[in-house]
């Protein structure tokens, strides 16, 4: 039964109530043995935890893995989904144990699976296969990219130093990565295709990953090129500001711009931002590009504005990365004191991602902008997590109606209620608005219906070279 303690503690007790009788055989008591059995059952819990997860870290061991495993496949069988199984071996552990000793080795061990456990996700598992072996399950894998991404963060992560015994210890980490189904279908195939390409990666040379399947070590091989080359875009000039003019609907004056990224490699010519931008973000490139990107934004439109040129905003997007970082607001000045650029000519774009994380952070970074004189606009608003408490508690200056509600608006009445609630509630808000992606006449003419004012997109011009768009502020309008 359950019994309450004098300190109200509740604990499991074991009663025992035995009859006491006379002589002749009559009841004449009963006797109560009672006993605490807090310890027995901590006791059967233990070796329930130790017959399945590691003693040192505490992780599970292979055979509660092997049992994860076999419910995920199922799993994933079922939805049709892909699963990746991460083998991972602590490069040289031999030394610190000969080194350092044994418990020093051990201390190791424990951080790399704390380390491990903060790159899985919630449905994800890390377990101790052996002594230097760990593996990685993901779950939630829908593509090459986010496996490798998973890899090269445990690489990372498993290669920061370590406080060990008192010295600081650097240890590498080898992977080898088998796909469910591609590379086998059952728990026993997945390991051994991850052990062989764990086998692989180690005589190629430690501290990396590798794919049990050719193919996509090829896609891991391009993303690294690409990494390695865009860390060296910053310093040798590849990459470019192009600049997509915000005009007024009526009569196609130039009312702002927008700076949007652009890099040529002469190797691999120009690519898409679409593909740099994500590995920028991934590998913390994002920080100094985001900086050199608002830095080039406000000396190019303060060049423009002492040629005798419009003096209209330019708009730079800021990712979440760059606020989680908490720099924001340091670069921001910097960038207006070299340039001279007065802050009410650059405006900060934000996506609605931004609200997602430490949103107290955000929001004194964004308070620290307005009070600079910056404004703040919201991109590709409605597509994501925002909500009316975000509008208000953020003081935001601008809406931007994203260009997959554009894109629609004359055919789809969703699109364009969508729309409509948004101009709505941006004057309701006293918050200006431009419409992104406008291709048509069509659309152009429908967002006047409506009371859309500030246009941007491909009917008015592409984003265009400083050079272009230079000659566009001497003209103050686009042709319509």
């Amino acid at each position: 039964i359950w019994n309450r303690r004098k300190n109200g503690e509740v604990y499991p007790e074991r009663i025992s109530i035995s009859a006491v009788r006379d002589e002749q055989g009559a009841l004449t008591a009963y006797v109560s043995v009672s006993t605490d059995m807090s310890a027995l059952i901590a006791a059967h819990n233990q070796l329930d935890f130790l017959s399945n997860h590691d003693a040192l870290t505490e992780l599970p061991n292979r055979s509660l893995f092997h049992d994860r495993l076999q419910q995920s496949i199922a799993a994933a069988r079922r939805n049709g989904g892909q699963l990746a199984l991460l083998l991972v071996n602590v490069d040289r552990l031999s030394r610190i144990n000969d080194s350092l000793g044994h418990a020093a080795g051990d201390a190791l061990l424990r951080e790399v699976a704390r380390r491990a456990r903060g790159i899985a996700g919630p449905l994800d598992t890390v377990a101790r296969l052996s002594g230097d072996e760990f593996v990685l399950l993901l779950t939630g894998c829908e593509d090459t990219e986010d496996i490798i991404f998973s890899a090269r963060r445990l690489i990372d992560a498993i290669a920061q130093p370590h406080s060990v015994g008192g010295h600081d210890v650097v240890v590498t980490g080898s992977i080898g990565i088998s796909v469910f189904p591609r590379d086998g279908d059952a728990p026993g195939d997945l390991l051994k295709a991850a052990d062989a390409a764990l086998a692989h990666q180690k005589d190629a040379g430690r501290n990396g990953f590798r794919f049990f399947k050719g193919e996509m070590n090829a896609q891991a091989l391009r993303w690294l090129a690409l990494e390695t080359r865009l860390r060296r875009a910053i310093g040798r000039a590849e990459l470019a500001l192009h600049f997509q003019p915000q005009v007024a609907g009526r009569d196609g004056r130039v009312l702002g711009m927008e700076a949007l990224l652009r890099w040529h490699s002469p190797e691999l010519g120009r690519i898409s931002p679409a593909d740099f931008i994500p590995l920028a973000e991934d590998t913390g490139l994002i920080l100094p590009i985001g900086d050199w990107v608002i830095r080039q934004a406000c000396l190019q439109n303060k060049a423009w504005q002492d040629a005798g040129l419009a003096r209209v905003p330019v708009a730079v997007n800021v990712s979440a990365h760059q606020f989680k970082a908490g720099t924001v607001p340091a670069v921001v000045r910097a960038a207006l004191l070299e340039s001279g650029l007065e802050p009410q000519y650059l405006e900060i774009e934000l996506t609605e991602s931004v609200m997602l994380g430490d949103t107290t952070a955000a929001e004194a970074q964004l308070a620290e902008l307005r009070a600079m004189g910056v404004s703040l606009s919201l991109d590709d608003f409605g597509t994501g997590y925002s909500s009316l408490g975000y509008l208000s508690r953020f003081s935001l200056d601008k809406l931007k109606i994203d260009q997959a509600f554009v894109r629609n608006i004359t055919t789809d009445p969703r699109s364009a209620a969508i729309a409509q609630a948004t101009l709505a509630l941006a004057d309701g808000l006293a918050l200006r608005v431009v419409a992104e992606g406008v291709e048509t006449v069509a659309q152009r003419d429908f967002l006047g219906r409506i009371g859309c004012e500030v246009l941007q997109g491909y009917l008015y011009s592409p984003p265009l070279p400083a050079r272009e768009m230079q000659a566009l502020l001497e003209a103050g309008h686009v042709a319509l």
